[in-house]
């Protein structure tokens, strides 16, 4: 992984980690069922919420910061570069 891939997936981790905290779900709505007698349309529609976990927003922020910082380190640090 290059390091601006690198930095763009801490980057996104760090900022679904901040959205999960503030929002804690999200919902969608789901047709489950559609049935279509002569001209009549009938359909269902489910509505389904997603709960985020505390810990899930929390372990993203972190694993994102610690991305960075690794990544960062490594930058500033010519010696960890492979020959």
């Amino acid at each position: 992984m290059t390091h601006h891939n690198a930095k763009i997936a801490a980057i996104v981790l760090i900022l679904a980690g901040v959205l999960g905290l503030a929002f804690g779900s999200f919902s969608f709505t789901k047709e489950t069922h559609e049935a279509k007698i002569g001209p009549v349309e009938l359909s269902v529609k489910d509505k389904q919420t997603i709960n985020i976990p505390v810990w899930a927003g929390v372990g993203a922020i972190v694993i994102g910061g610690a991305l960075l910082v690794f990544w960062q380190q490594e930058e500033l640090d010519p010696s960890a570069v492979a020959n």
